[in-house]
């Protein structure tokens, strides 16, 4: 029984994990002024982050104030390391009054929908 319940779980996270990874990212349309918003540390933005992009990390305690410094009736393409706390700030910015949110998750699948290209600061 014990080996019929390891097998299942297995196949449920394979197959699980297969259609993950079939999702094709949808397209982003970036309107003139849109801001892009890494929310991730700054020393993550250092090591690469989309052209153009600003950082406002999610996790510092200043995070509502300096997001807040933001015209909320703007469009704002928000993205992180794999979508956690992307979401987690789309969050706190719809809270805030934001309302032209795109929740990109991660850095790859952002880049992907959009179409800017990952750039490091030298």
């Amino acid at each position: 029984m014990k080996k019929t319940f390891a097998v299942l779980a297995l196949a449920v996270t394979v197959v699980l994990g297969l259609a993950a990874c079939s999702t094709a990212v949808e397209p982003v349309e970036l309107a003139a002024g849109t801001v892009i918003v890494d929310v991730r540390t700054p020393s993550e933005f250092a090591a690469g982050h989309l052209d153009g992009a600003i950082n406002i990390d999610v996790q510092s305690t200043t995070f509502d104030t300096d997001i807040s410094s933001l015209p909320k009736d703007g469009d704002y393409v928000v993205y992180c390391a794999s979508g956690n706390r992307s979401a987690a700030a789309t969050t706190r910015m719809t809270d805030l009054g934001f309302t032209g949110l795109t929740d990109a998750h991660g850095m790859s699948d952002a880049s992907a929908s959009t179409g800017l290209s990952i750039v490091t600061t030298p």
